[in-house]
């Protein structure tokens, strides 16, 4: 009886679906807030048996969770923190997996008439020289240091700006529903601009400069340094997302019609 027992036991344990890995990775708001996640996670944990737990902060915030060891994996936006993430040994590698671009937010009449700019540069000099509000996640995100950048080009100092100038510390949600009640301009990732629910009288005022081309990348967190983290198991993840399978579910994503982000992995 006692071995027919143990014999029904093992068979039953026998027949239960392996444990999934884990990756734990750090992404940033403006990739959640776009739902991407929400098709490719079903079909990674589904092909790969691999359950991805996303940790959603700002790209400053992301790169430091990897730096302690928190988390497998970063997914951000800003190619010079990547580079010196990698240089510090903090990562094995940066890996790009997509594309998509940012874009300048205001009030649909567009009073500091950035719709004519020719630059991005040259729509913040506008924006600036008709002190018009404007919001900035500030808080050393990817998008936040992109638009330090863009204020560097245009020339201006955006403590300069004084009261117009309205730093939030806080996602690309929030402060695009700040920009909505205050009716100011603001830099925001388009995917996160398309799917933002609150636009009021907000619209897309410009686009197009190539210094505002967003490109995320993939950093596996280094485990010589941190020997716990799922090296393997991201090694497979980079490979699914920089693949057929990813590019294909990648660039199929739209929002109203509009591809949302490029699939712009090199096969190594």
């Amino acid at each position: 009886m006692i071995t027919r027992t143990l014999l029904a036991c093992a068979f039953a344990l026998s027949t239960l679906p392996a444990m999934a890995e884990t990756v734990r990775m750090a992404v940033t708001t403006s990739f959640e807030n776009s739902g991407l996640a929400d098709v490719l996670l079903p079909e990674i944990q589904a092909e790969l048996g691999i359950e991805v737990e996303l940790l959603v902060v700002g790209t400053g915030q992301a790169l430091r969770l990897g730096e302690a060891g928190d988390v497998d994996a970063v997914l951000v936006h800003s190619r010079p923190a990547e580079i010196a993430f990698v240089e510090a040994g903090h990562a094995t590698h940066w890996r790009e997996i997509m594309y998509n671009d940012f874009v300048l937010i205001g009030p649909s009449d567009d009073p500091a008439g950035i719709s004519s700019a020719q630059t991005a540069a040259d729509a913040l000099a506008r924006i600036a020289e008709a002190e018009a509000l404007f919001v900035s996640r500030g808080d050393n995100s990817g998008t936040h240091q992109k638009e330090l950048a863009l204020w560097a080009s245009a020339g201006v100092d955006p403590e300069d700006l004084g009261s117009a100038y309205n730093a939030v510390g806080a996602g690309m949600g929030a402060a695009l529903n700040t920009a909505s009640g205050l009716n100011a301009y603001i830099l925001s990732d388009r995917a996160t601009w398309l799917t933002f629910g609150n636009q009021a009288d907000l619209a897309l005022l410009f686009s197009g400069d190539p210094e505002m081309f967003n490109p995320y990348s993939l950093l596996p967190v280094n485990p010589d340094r941190h020997p716990h983290v799922n090296n393997a198991a991201v090694m497979q993840l980079e490979d699914w997302l920089v693949g057929p399978r990813g590019e294909e579910l990648i660039n199929a994503y739209t929002v109203e019609g509009q591809t949302l982000f490029v699939h712009s992995a090199v096969p190594q």
